[in-house]
Protein backbone atom coordinates (compact mmCIF):
# COMPACT_ATOMS: atom_id res chain seq x y z
CA UNK A 1 0.00 0.00 0.00
CA UNK A 2 3.06 2.34 0.88
CA UNK A 3 4.74 1.46 -2.31
CA UNK A 4 1.63 2.69 -4.51
CA UNK A 5 1.03 5.85 -2.41
CA UNK A 6 4.94 6.29 -3.05
CA UNK A 7 5.83 4.67 -5.93
CA UNK A 8 9.19 7.02 -6.04
CA UNK A 9 10.23 4.92 -2.96
CA UNK A 10 8.78 1.69 -3.55
CA UNK A 11 7.81 -1.14 -1.57
CA UNK A 12 11.07 -2.52 -0.91
CA UNK A 13 11.98 0.86 0.64
CA UNK A 14 9.44 0.79 3.13
CA UNK A 15 9.83 -2.84 3.63
CA UNK A 16 13.22 -3.23 4.76
CA UNK A 17 13.13 0.06 7.00
CA UNK A 18 9.68 -1.32 8.56
CA UNK A 19 11.73 -4.32 9.02
CA UNK A 20 14.73 -2.23 10.59
CA UNK A 21 12.56 -0.55 12.86
CA UNK A 22 10.29 -3.13 14.45
CA UNK A 23 13.77 -5.05 15.12
CA UNK A 24 15.23 -2.04 16.69
CA UNK A 25 12.31 -2.06 19.35
CA UNK A 26 11.34 -5.85 19.19
CA UNK A 27 12.93 -8.83 18.33
CA UNK A 28 11.28 -11.28 15.87
CA UNK A 29 10.59 -14.92 17.21
CA UNK A 30 10.52 -16.71 13.79
CA UNK A 31 14.09 -17.06 12.61
CA UNK A 32 13.52 -19.62 10.93
CA UNK A 33 10.79 -17.87 8.79
CA UNK A 34 13.20 -15.42 8.17
CA UNK A 35 16.17 -17.10 6.97
CA UNK A 36 13.34 -18.70 4.69
CA UNK A 37 11.60 -14.91 3.45
CA UNK A 38 15.38 -13.83 2.97
CA UNK A 39 16.77 -16.11 0.73
CA UNK A 40 14.61 -18.72 -0.74
CA UNK A 41 11.76 -16.10 -1.48
CA UNK A 42 14.52 -14.14 -2.33
CA UNK A 43 15.64 -17.04 -4.29
CA UNK A 44 12.14 -17.05 -6.07
CA UNK A 45 11.67 -14.02 -7.23
CA UNK A 46 14.74 -14.25 -9.68
CA UNK A 47 13.40 -17.67 -11.02
CA UNK A 48 10.15 -16.06 -11.64
CA UNK A 49 11.73 -13.03 -13.30
CA UNK A 50 13.42 -15.78 -15.59
CA UNK A 51 10.34 -16.58 -16.80
CA UNK A 52 9.62 -13.34 -18.66
CA UNK A 53 12.94 -13.33 -20.39
CA UNK A 54 14.39 -15.49 -23.22
CA UNK A 55 18.00 -16.91 -23.92
CA UNK A 56 19.09 -14.09 -26.88
CA UNK A 57 18.15 -11.64 -23.63
CA UNK A 58 20.12 -13.34 -21.10
CA UNK A 59 23.12 -14.01 -23.19
CA UNK A 60 23.13 -11.15 -25.00
CA UNK A 61 23.07 -8.97 -21.60
CA UNK A 62 25.74 -11.07 -19.69
CA UNK A 63 28.63 -10.82 -22.31
CA UNK A 64 27.54 -6.98 -22.92
CA UNK A 65 28.41 -6.38 -19.26
CA UNK A 66 31.27 -8.55 -18.94
CA UNK A 67 33.84 -5.34 -19.59
CA UNK A 68 32.39 -3.44 -16.62
CA UNK A 69 32.00 -6.44 -14.84
CA UNK A 70 35.50 -7.66 -15.01
CA UNK A 71 36.80 -4.29 -14.30
CA UNK A 72 34.23 -3.38 -10.96
CA UNK A 73 35.59 -6.89 -10.03
CA UNK A 74 39.48 -6.27 -10.09
CA UNK A 75 38.78 -3.22 -8.46
CA UNK A 76 37.07 -4.46 -5.54
CA UNK A 77 40.21 -6.73 -4.93
CA UNK A 78 43.08 -4.78 -5.73
CA UNK A 79 41.43 -1.96 -3.90
CA UNK A 80 40.48 -4.17 -0.57
CA UNK A 81 44.29 -5.51 -0.45
CA UNK A 82 45.50 -2.43 -0.73
CA UNK A 83 43.42 -0.20 0.99
CA UNK A 84 42.72 -3.07 3.84
CA UNK A 85 46.46 -3.12 4.47
CA UNK A 86 47.04 0.60 4.79
CA UNK A 87 44.04 0.28 7.01
CA UNK A 88 45.78 -2.49 9.45
CA UNK A 89 42.84 -4.78 8.98
CA UNK A 90 43.96 -8.56 8.77
CA UNK A 91 44.47 -10.48 5.29
CA UNK A 92 41.12 -13.00 5.60
CA UNK A 93 39.13 -9.84 6.80
CA UNK A 94 40.08 -7.64 3.87
CA UNK A 95 39.68 -10.46 1.64
CA UNK A 96 36.25 -11.68 2.89
CA UNK A 97 35.03 -7.74 2.24
CA UNK A 98 36.93 -7.72 -1.31
CA UNK A 99 34.82 -10.61 -2.74
CA UNK A 100 31.93 -9.48 -0.36
CA UNK A 101 31.74 -5.98 -2.75
CA UNK A 102 32.71 -7.31 -5.91
CA UNK A 103 31.37 -10.53 -6.38
CA UNK A 104 27.84 -11.10 -4.34
CA UNK A 105 27.80 -10.40 -0.69
CA UNK A 106 27.37 -12.76 1.88
CA UNK A 107 27.19 -15.90 -0.75
CA UNK A 108 30.85 -14.43 -2.12
CA UNK A 109 31.90 -14.65 1.83
CA UNK A 110 30.22 -17.98 2.15
CA UNK A 111 32.28 -19.36 -0.53
CA UNK A 112 35.38 -17.57 0.71
CA UNK A 113 35.06 -18.65 3.81
CA UNK A 114 35.00 -22.33 2.43
CA UNK A 115 38.48 -21.76 0.94
CA UNK A 116 40.31 -19.78 3.91
CA UNK A 117 38.96 -21.06 6.83
CA UNK A 118 38.64 -17.68 8.49
CA UNK A 119 37.35 -17.00 11.97
CA UNK A 120 33.89 -16.36 12.86
CA UNK A 121 34.43 -13.00 13.91
CA UNK A 122 35.84 -12.24 10.78
CA UNK A 123 32.63 -13.26 8.30
CA UNK A 124 30.48 -12.06 11.18
CA UNK A 125 32.44 -8.38 10.47
CA UNK A 126 32.61 -8.68 6.86
CA UNK A 127 28.91 -9.96 6.51
CA UNK A 128 27.77 -6.94 8.57
CA UNK A 129 29.79 -4.40 6.76
CA UNK A 130 28.61 -5.70 3.46
CA UNK A 131 25.01 -5.51 4.80
CA UNK A 132 25.17 -2.13 5.94
CA UNK A 133 26.00 -0.88 2.16
CA UNK A 134 23.62 -3.33 0.80
CA UNK A 135 20.84 -0.99 2.80
CA UNK A 136 22.69 2.46 1.66
CA UNK A 137 22.21 0.94 -1.62
CA UNK A 138 18.64 0.51 -1.86
CA UNK A 139 18.39 3.95 -0.53
CA UNK A 140 20.02 5.61 -2.33
CA UNK A 141 21.28 4.24 -5.90
CA UNK A 142 17.26 4.86 -7.18
CA UNK A 143 18.07 8.37 -6.34
CA UNK A 144 21.52 8.84 -7.76
CA UNK A 145 20.29 6.85 -11.12
CA UNK A 146 17.33 9.61 -11.96
CA UNK A 147 19.61 12.67 -11.03
CA UNK A 148 22.25 11.28 -13.86
CA UNK A 149 19.08 10.77 -15.71
CA UNK A 150 20.93 6.72 -16.52
CA UNK A 151 18.20 4.47 -18.83
CA UNK A 152 17.02 1.64 -17.60
CA UNK A 153 19.35 -0.13 -19.46
CA UNK A 154 22.21 2.00 -18.04
CA UNK A 155 20.77 1.97 -14.57
CA UNK A 156 20.19 -2.02 -14.41
CA UNK A 157 24.14 -2.25 -15.18
CA UNK A 158 25.44 -0.08 -12.85
CA UNK A 159 23.01 -1.68 -9.98
CA UNK A 160 23.96 -5.48 -11.29
CA UNK A 161 28.01 -4.31 -10.82
CA UNK A 162 28.27 -1.85 -8.10
CA UNK A 163 25.82 -3.31 -5.42
CA UNK A 164 26.70 -5.96 -3.08
CA UNK A 165 24.33 -8.26 -2.70
CA UNK A 166 21.40 -9.71 -4.96
CA UNK A 167 18.97 -9.04 -2.70
CA UNK A 168 20.18 -5.21 -2.60
CA UNK A 169 20.62 -5.29 -6.41
CA UNK A 170 16.66 -6.83 -7.25
CA UNK A 171 15.37 -4.20 -4.93
CA UNK A 172 17.08 -0.80 -6.05
CA UNK A 173 16.72 -1.76 -9.61
CA UNK A 174 12.95 -2.78 -8.95
CA UNK A 175 12.83 0.62 -7.20
CA UNK A 176 14.12 2.68 -9.89
CA UNK A 177 11.69 1.36 -12.68
CA UNK A 178 10.84 -2.25 -13.83
CA UNK A 179 12.98 -1.94 -17.21
CA UNK A 180 15.98 -2.00 -14.80
CA UNK A 181 15.14 -5.02 -13.03
CA UNK A 182 15.64 -7.99 -15.54
CA UNK A 183 18.50 -6.38 -16.91
CA UNK A 184 20.47 -5.69 -13.58
CA UNK A 185 19.14 -9.32 -12.62
CA UNK A 186 21.17 -10.86 -15.54
CA UNK A 187 24.32 -8.86 -14.92
CA UNK A 188 24.29 -9.69 -10.93
CA UNK A 189 23.90 -13.58 -12.01
CA UNK A 190 26.52 -13.37 -14.30
CA UNK A 191 28.90 -11.44 -11.77
CA UNK A 192 27.39 -14.45 -8.82
CA UNK A 193 29.53 -16.94 -11.54
CA UNK A 194 32.78 -15.55 -10.61
CA UNK A 195 32.68 -17.08 -7.45
CA UNK A 196 33.47 -19.99 -9.13
CA UNK A 197 37.11 -19.12 -10.35
CA UNK A 198 37.78 -16.50 -7.87
CA UNK A 199 37.42 -19.42 -5.00
CA UNK A 200 39.69 -21.94 -6.91
CA UNK A 201 42.62 -19.05 -7.11
CA UNK A 202 42.08 -18.85 -3.79
CA UNK A 203 42.05 -22.32 -2.82
CA UNK A 204 45.28 -22.93 -5.05
CA UNK A 205 46.91 -20.34 -3.19
CA UNK A 206 45.88 -21.39 0.27
CA UNK A 207 46.87 -24.96 -0.45
CA UNK A 208 50.75 -23.28 -1.59
CA UNK A 209 50.88 -21.70 1.77
CA UNK A 210 49.43 -24.86 3.73
CA UNK A 211 52.09 -27.80 4.51
CA UNK A 212 51.29 -30.50 1.21
CA UNK A 213 49.91 -33.22 3.93
CA UNK A 214 47.66 -30.12 5.51
CA UNK A 215 45.92 -29.58 2.26
CA UNK A 216 45.08 -33.19 1.29
CA UNK A 217 43.30 -33.54 4.81
CA UNK A 218 41.23 -30.79 4.50
CA UNK A 219 40.60 -31.17 0.51
CA UNK A 220 37.30 -33.48 1.32
CA UNK A 221 35.79 -31.13 3.33
CA UNK A 222 36.58 -28.21 1.00
CA UNK A 223 35.12 -29.48 -1.80
CA UNK A 224 31.63 -30.31 0.43
CA UNK A 225 31.20 -26.72 1.54
CA UNK A 226 32.04 -25.56 -1.50
CA UNK A 227 28.73 -27.54 -2.52
CA UNK A 228 27.00 -25.91 -0.13
CA UNK A 229 27.26 -22.03 -1.47
CA UNK A 230 27.52 -22.58 -4.89
CA UNK A 231 24.58 -20.51 -6.09
CA UNK A 232 22.13 -23.59 -7.55
CA UNK A 233 19.50 -21.12 -7.76
CA UNK A 234 20.71 -20.09 -10.97
CA UNK A 235 19.66 -23.72 -12.61
CA UNK A 236 16.22 -23.17 -12.14
CA UNK A 237 16.34 -19.40 -13.16
CA UNK A 238 18.04 -20.98 -16.51
CA UNK A 239 15.42 -23.36 -16.33
CA UNK A 240 12.79 -20.50 -16.75
CA UNK A 241 14.36 -18.99 -19.10
CA UNK A 242 13.85 -22.07 -21.37
CA UNK A 243 10.73 -22.17 -20.50
CA UNK A 244 9.73 -19.03 -21.59
CA UNK A 245 12.08 -19.19 -24.56
CA UNK A 246 9.85 -22.20 -25.99
CA UNK A 247 6.86 -20.33 -25.25
CA UNK A 248 5.29 -22.71 -22.56
CA UNK A 249 4.55 -19.75 -20.01
CA UNK A 250 2.21 -17.21 -22.39
CA UNK A 251 3.13 -14.00 -22.83
CA UNK A 252 -0.23 -12.79 -21.04
CA UNK A 253 1.27 -14.01 -18.03
CA UNK A 254 4.12 -11.98 -17.71
CA UNK A 255 2.60 -8.74 -16.19
CA UNK A 256 1.14 -11.31 -13.63
CA UNK A 257 4.42 -13.07 -13.19
CA UNK A 258 6.33 -9.55 -12.63
CA UNK A 259 3.78 -8.68 -9.54
CA UNK A 260 4.27 -11.85 -8.13
CA UNK A 261 8.07 -11.29 -8.26
CA UNK A 262 7.69 -7.95 -7.15
CA UNK A 263 5.99 -9.15 -4.20
CA UNK A 264 8.12 -11.84 -3.16
CA UNK A 265 11.00 -9.33 -3.49
CA UNK A 266 9.04 -6.82 -1.23
CA UNK A 267 8.37 -9.82 1.59
CA UNK A 268 12.42 -10.73 1.13
CA UNK A 269 13.41 -7.66 2.15
CA UNK A 270 10.94 -7.36 4.88
CA UNK A 271 12.80 -10.54 6.63
CA UNK A 272 16.04 -8.53 5.94
CA UNK A 273 15.12 -5.70 7.66
CA UNK A 274 13.55 -7.65 10.52
CA UNK A 275 16.79 -9.57 10.50
CA UNK A 276 18.85 -6.66 10.91
CA UNK A 277 21.05 -6.14 14.05
CA UNK A 278 21.71 -2.02 14.59
CA UNK A 279 24.29 -3.24 17.60
CA UNK A 280 25.92 -5.79 15.81
CA UNK A 281 27.01 -3.15 12.67
CA UNK A 282 28.17 -0.82 15.72
CA UNK A 283 30.12 -3.94 17.30
CA UNK A 284 31.48 -4.72 13.65
CA UNK A 285 34.45 -0.94 14.54
CA UNK A 286 35.01 1.71 12.15
CA UNK A 287 38.05 -0.03 10.07
CA UNK A 288 35.98 -2.41 8.51
CA UNK A 289 33.11 -0.16 7.75
CA UNK A 290 35.93 2.22 6.61
CA UNK A 291 37.50 -0.36 4.38
CA UNK A 292 33.61 -1.24 2.91
CA UNK A 293 32.56 2.78 2.32
CA UNK A 294 35.51 3.50 0.31
CA UNK A 295 35.65 -0.31 -2.31
CA UNK A 296 31.60 0.27 -2.66
CA UNK A 297 32.42 4.10 -3.51
CA UNK A 298 35.31 2.53 -5.89
CA UNK A 299 33.22 0.48 -7.31
CA UNK A 300 30.18 2.32 -8.03
CA UNK A 301 32.41 5.15 -9.41
CA UNK A 302 34.34 2.63 -11.78
CA UNK A 303 30.96 0.83 -13.33
CA UNK A 304 30.01 4.12 -14.74
CA UNK A 305 33.56 5.22 -15.58
CA UNK A 306 33.70 1.75 -17.38
CA UNK A 307 30.06 2.58 -18.96
CA UNK A 308 31.55 5.95 -20.19
CA UNK A 309 34.35 4.39 -21.74
CA UNK A 310 32.60 1.95 -23.41
CA UNK A 311 29.34 3.99 -24.63
CA UNK A 312 27.13 2.27 -22.79
CA UNK A 313 25.79 4.91 -20.10
CA UNK A 314 22.91 6.48 -21.09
Amino acid sequence: MLGHLAPVVGAPVFAILGGIAIAHFRQPLARVGLGFASRSVLQGSIIVLGMGLSFHQVVTTGSSSLPVLLGTLAVALLGARLLGRALSIDNDLRTLIGVGTGICGASAIAATDAVISASEADVSYAITTIFTFNVIAVLTFPTIGRLLSLSPHSFGLWAGTAVNDMSSVVAASSIFGRGATSFAVVVKLTRTLMIIPISLVLAFWRSKQNRPEEGLAQRPRLVSRLRGVMPVFIVWFLVAVTANSFGVIPRAWHGALSEVAQLMITVALAAIGLSTRLRDIRRTGLRPLALGAMLWILVAVTSLGLQLATGTLG
